[in-house]
C-alpha cells in the first residue's frame, strides 16, 4: 500500500476538468485508489466521489493506492498532480 499526503495548490482547486483527467488516469490501473479529505474517503475512479470532496486551494488530502500496480499508479498520478499544478506532495 502507498499512502501520501498532498496539498492543493491550484487557485481554482480540483474542479471538474482536472478531476475528470485524474479519474481517467486512475482507471488505467487495477489497484484501489482512494482520496481522503476531512474524514471522507472516496474512490478516485468516481467523478461524483472526487467532486463531492470540494477540494479547494490549501486543502490537504491523502492519496491511498493498494494493489498489484500501486507503485506505477502512484508515480503517474502524483506526476499528473504536480505537472498540472494541482497539488504538491507534503
Amino acid at each position: 500500500m502507498v499512502e501520501k499526503t498532498f496539498t492543493v495548490i491550484d487557485p481554482l482547486g480540483i474542479h471538474a476538468r482536472p478531476a475528470t483527467t485524474l479519474i481517467q488516469y486512475a482507471n488505467r490501473f487495477v489497484s484501489d485508489i482512494k482520496l481522503e479529505y476531512e474524514n471522507k474517503l472516496v474512490n478516485v475512479k468516481s467523478i461524483m466521489g472526487v467532486m463531492s470532496l470540494g477540494l479547494e486551494r490549501g486543502a490537504a488530502f491523502k492519496l491511498t493506492i493498494n494493489g498489484r500496480d500501486e507503485e506505477n499508479a502512484f508515480e503517474q498520478i502524483s506526476a499528473f498532480l504536480k505537472d498540472e499544478g494541482l497539488a504538491e506532495q507534503g
